[in-house]
């Protein structure tokens, strides 16, 4: 029987997510699969050369008077790529089967599916769409379509699907206007360009009779079951009758989103926050739940002492006198848990380190690097009432709180005990403390999730929970809007 896989080390282990190099793995042996080349080996090398991986694939998908081009358009522009369109296919590029595809044009017959399919497959072959990634906007139309454009290679990544009411797209319909210059779509009275020079050029788009737009709805309510069904795990729904404003910005949040990746995933997570902010319940809810290790830094050091260790007994001068610990022994105790074997297989949450800059570099170094970082931000006067009317049951233990777990009986009520720790005066100088490195802090982890503790303890852990399981947004950099 083969020996049991050892958990790579922390320094590869970060090495491997930061570089993405299981995503990539990925990417490559899925292009291998859906081309299968003749030379498997070479087609990687030239797959790399390309650097093509995040470009994106995207459709955008809507019946008529939907907004499609509006979106395609806009993110074209924020994500500099490539925009298809049946209008772009057939008046604005030379493409091979351009002409055969005009001609069934001219004759007013219905553009074959596979011709569509060959007309795509051919354009996005093109050096700039391999490079700077496509829209393909209106395709697939169909089941048909979709099948085809698949069995050639062209997978989306983020399939975009606009709705709105039939009445309120029949309307829109009704004033929909384009200008012939930058093929942007205007509206007579829900988005009338203010330069008097466009508003001179728009024209009225053909087929537009009511009659031909109900049609053309009726036609794109039967297909589009079948387009759904295929592309249901990478497909978001966004409604287009609300402001374009808002339409934008949820289809580019989507389209930034990444899907989950089967590559191996340890948590390692880091809570910062100001004192009573809830960091050592949720990490013990995400420990319950997901079994990481649970790894509070003064626990820690309290428990080196406890066992008498090396390095705890050169600690414990400075515990028992209430000295700050000096940064290097801290570190060496939590590199040398951090690194034992549960934390490496199963992954960590940590809290209580680091408090300042420094510390977060001294982590690093010591490649120490969590994937998920959680700010707590609490208010000053939530912060008091949490830990100023906090008191301790000396028999048993047992923590209560004036306010929010009053001691059920008198008699244990009269023998609580405050710690000096949670006296106002101490709060402060914690806070203050706290607040003084945290902004340095937070941009040494720009990648960190804010987390509003003043609210529900369960919400806020619905909250950690979604940010810890989804993939993190691809950062691609944008213009703005």
């Amino acid at each position: 029987m083969d020996a049991p896989a050892r958990p790579w080390p922390p320094p590869v282990g970060a090495y491997a997510e930061e570089r993405e190099l299981f995503r990539l793995l990925q990417n490559m042996l899925e292009e291998l699969l859906i081309h299968k080349p003749d030379d498997p080996i070479q087609y990687m090398i030239d797959h790399l050369k390309k650097n093509n991986d995040d470009a994106p694939r995207i459709c955008v998908l809507g019946p008529p008077a939907s907004g499609k081009t509006t979106v395609a358009m806009w993110l074209c522009k924020h994500l500099d790529a490539i925009r298809i369109s049946q209008e772009t296919l057939l008046f604005k590029e030379i493409l091979a089967l351009t002409k055969e595809a005009k001609a069934y044009k001219e004759r007013k017959q219905k553009i074959p599916n596979a011709l569509w399919a060959n007309l795509i497959q051919e354009r996005l072959s093109n050096v700039d769409c391999i490079k700077q990634g496509w829209i393909l906007e209106g395709f697939p139309e169909n089941q048909e379509q979709a099948w085809m454009l698949q069995s050639s290679g062209i997978i989306p990544r983020h399939v975009v699907v606009l709705y709105a009411p039939d009445t309120v797209l029949i309307e829109r319909n009704s004033g929909k206007r384009l200008d012939p210059f930058t093929e942007e779509v205007y509206h007579t009275t829900f988005d009338w360009p203010s330069d008097p020079l466009v508003q001179q050029r728009l024209v009225k788009p053909e087929d537009l009779s009511e009659q031909e737009m109900s049609k053309k709805l009726l036609e794109y309510h039967r297909n589009f079951p079948g387009v759904f069904q295929l592309y249901q795990k990478v497909l978001k729904s966004v409604n287009a009758d609300q402001p374009s404003v808002d339409v934008l910005s949820q289809v580019l949040t989507y389209v930034q989103t990444r899907q989950r990746s089967a590559a191996p995933f340890t948590p390692r997570i880091l809570f910062c926050g100001p004192p009573g902010s809830g960091k050592s319940l949720q990490a013990a809810l995400i420990a319950q739940k997901y079994s990481v290790v649970n790894i509070c830094c003064g626990q820690l050091l309290k428990e080196a002492v406890a066992d008498k260790t090396k390095l705890g007994e050169l600690v414990k001068p400075y515990i028992d006198n209430g000295y700050p610990v000096p940064d290097n022994l801290v570190m060496k105790i939590l590199a040398e848990r951090l690194n034992a074997l549960d934390c490496m297989t199963n992954g960590w949450v940590l809290y209580g380190f680091p408090r300042d800059i420094e510390q977060g570099e001294q982590l690093q170094k010591s490649h120490i690097i969590p994937n998920r970082v959680f700010f707590f931000n609490l208010p000053y006067e939530s912060i008091m009432e949490r830990l100023s009317q906090r008191r301790i049951d000396p028999v048993t233990g047992e923590r209560y709180h004036t306010t929010f777990r009053p001691a059920p009986t008198l008699e244990i009520q009269a023998r609580l005990r405050q710690n000096p720790r949670d006296k106002e005066e101490n709060i402060e100088k914690r806070v203050e403390t706290y607040y003084r490195n945290v902004k340095e802090l937070e941009d040494f982890y720009e990648d960190a999730f804010h987390v509003n503790a003043d609210q529900d303890p369960h919400v806020v852990f619905e909250f950690i929970e979604s940010c810890i399981i989804k993939p993190l947004p691809f950062k691609k950099k944008i213009k703005s809007l």
